[in-house]
This record gives C-alpha cells, sequence and structure tokens, in this order.
C-alpha cells in the first residue's frame, strides 16, 4: 500500500463521539488515496454512479461532467449496491494487550476491531452500501440486520461506542469463533460481504472445525474478508525483554513464569506454521486474508474493502 498516508490517530481531535472518530479517519484516509497510485476509487463520488451507454442521459449531473469530464449519473438513496455484515470477536483473548483506560492513542484488539468497524461502517454509508453488525464470543452477543439509512448507521454506532465503554468484568469469554461462525452463516440470509475481526484463538484448539465454519460462509455464496487481528510485535515476533515474566492466558486464567528468550524459537515458530495455515486455507475457500496488526494505521482495514467493492461491481 505504498504511497497511502499513514493517519496518525493520536493527531486525530476527539469529541467522545464514535461517529466523529470514524468521519476523521475516513477523510483522512480518502484525502491519502487521491494522492496515491489508488485515486482511481470512486470514494469522491458517492452520492453517483457512472454513466451506462444507453441509459437516459436525464440524471447526469453536468455539473459534475464539468469538473471531471467524467460522465456521472444522479444515484438516489435506495440504490444499495451491496449488504456488508461486520463480524467482531469479542472474547477474552480480544482484550490483549491489558491497557488501562484502552483508547484510540493505546489500542488493544478489541479497541482497534471497535475503531477499525466505526470506520467500515462510515465509508459504507458514503458508497450507499448497507450495514450490520454481529458479535460473538463464546455465544452471539448482538447480530443486527443490514440496512443503509442514517439510522440503522446511527443505531449501530451506538452499539458499538456501548461495546466500547464496557469494560472487561472478570469473567473469562472462551473464543468459540467456528460455532458462532456457523451460526452467524445461517443468520445472514442474503448474500454479503462479510468482514471478520478475529484473533482467530479458537479455545478448543480445534482449528479444522474453525476452518470449516469460514468455508460454511463460502458455501453460502458470502464474500469474506478476514482480518486477522494481532499484536504483531508481541504475539507474532514475541518480542520481550530478557528478563522473568508471568504469561497469563485471558480466557483461561492458566499462568506460566518464563523467561521468553528460552521459549521464543519453539513459540514462533509454532505461532508461523499456524499463521501459514490459515492463509493457505483461506486461500483455498477464496477468503481475502489480511493481517491486521493494532500497531498500524487503518489503510489496510478501508483500502481491503474499496479493492473487493472494485472487483465486485
Amino acid at each position: 500500500m505504498s504511497g497511502t498516508r499513514s493517519l496518525d490517530l493520536s493527531r486525530v481531535q476527539f469529541s467522545g463521539s464514535l461517529e466523529f472518530l470514524a468521519r476523521q479517519v475516513v477523510e483522512g484516509f480518502i484525502t491519502g488515496l487521491h494522492k496515491s497510485p489508488f485515486h482511481g476509487f470512486s470514494v469522491e463520488f458517492a452520492e453517483h454512479r457512472q454513466y451506462n451507454t444507453g441509459e437516459s442521459v436525464r440524471n447526469i449531473d453536468w455539473k459534475l461532467y464539468g469538473r471531471t469530464e467524467r460522465l456521472y449519473v444522479k444515484r438516489f438513496e435506495e440504490e444499495t449496491n451491496l449488504r456488508c455484515q461486520i463480524l467482531i470477536d469479542n472474547s477474552s483473548s480480544m482484550q490483549y494487550p491489558v491497557i488501562p483506560d484502552p483508547g484510540p492513542d493505546k489500542l488493544n484488539k478489541i479497541t482497534f476491531s471497535i475503531y477499525a468497524a466505526a470506520s467500515l461502517i462510515y465509508l459504507f454509508h458514503k458508497q450507499r452500501d448497507a450495514s450490520g453488525i454481529s458479535i460473538f464470543s463464546d455465544r452471539i452477543e448482538l447480530h443486527t440486520e443490514t440496512r443503509s439509512n442514517a439510522v440503522h448507521q446511527k443505531y449501530l454506532f451506538g452499539e458499538l461506542e456501548r461495546l466500547l465503554a464496557s469494560p472487561p468484568d472478570g469473567s473469562r469469554k472462551t473464543t468459540s469463533a467456528a460455532e458462532a461462525l456457523h451460526l452467524l452463516a445461517e443468520r445472514i440470509h442474503k448474500r454479503s460481504l462479510v468482514i471478520i475481526f478475529s484473533d482467530m484463538m479458537e479455545s478448543s484448539g480445534n482449528t479444522e472445525e474453525l476452518f470449516s465454519a469460514l468455508q460454511h460462509l463460502r458455501h453460502n455464496k458470502h464474500e469474506v474478508v478476514l482480518f486477522h487481528v494481532t499484536d504483531k510485535k508481541r504475539e507474532s515476533d514475541f518480542n520481550f525483554d530478557n528478563r522473568p515474566y508471568r504469561f497469563i492466558d485471558l480466557e483461561t486464567g492458566e499462568d506460566l513464569k518464563v523467561f521468553p528468550s528460552r521459549v521464543k524459537e519453539q513459540y514462533t515458530e509454532a505461532i508461523r506454521k499456524y499463521n501459514n495455515e490459515l492463509k493457505i486455507k483461506c486461500g483455498q475457500y477464496m477468503i481475502d486474508f489480511v493481517e491486521a496488526d493494532i500497531n498500524e494505521g487503518f489503510e489496510h482495514i478501508l483500502l481491503p474493502y474499496l479493492v473487493k467493492r472494485e472487483k465486485l461491481f
């Protein structure tokens, strides 16, 4: 994604509104996009679509033609192009790293996923795409329909703000991604673009069942983008100082005292093998797999949606 401008979240002016944040993230992204090799995406014409030869010229926006020398037809409110369902893993492992009062300038995996989802919902609305959200852990905590109107968009922001404001209550929620994805594959009735935010840490350790659930979504004709949410520096590269650490499993409470240097080689090799297997399976099932490092900007979240959208239309 060379050429795009990375948005520094610490410089965004916050008003306490998730919608306000999402707007700034998206507008900053679009500004950078127009200055990059990806400027061909039609995000600047969210209320228009390209004119097709043979159509009536009645709805052509001639003022826009004067500025761009391209023919665009005015798009009306009811013209929804795509249904997009965002699935967010809210299991205890998504609370890593454990941070007092996490926020835009100090993210853990769940807050990163919430901000990313809010930014996508704002971009969906600009593109006249319908959106909905589903939140899961060891059960389905929330599932909404997909709609494109402004009232529904505000409802989704409200639900995400509630999730953002809900501190961990001390209970341990295991990841049952496989079961949840199977259930959601049946609940999403119309063909949709399904976007998943998850660290893909299945508590049962049954990776085949997890891959089967991803395949279920594709079998039901959904397009799928999986954002594999990680803290790459710690979870993949295992970069810790060489001193004694006490590692605690956020889902089981099991703890282990160890010098990182003694287990780093075996740990990183196991993680590498699992991630490679996940990528291979997604490739086999024609699922877009995107590494989503919480320490990076949102270009690698917003751009894959635009790329997928261009391919679908």
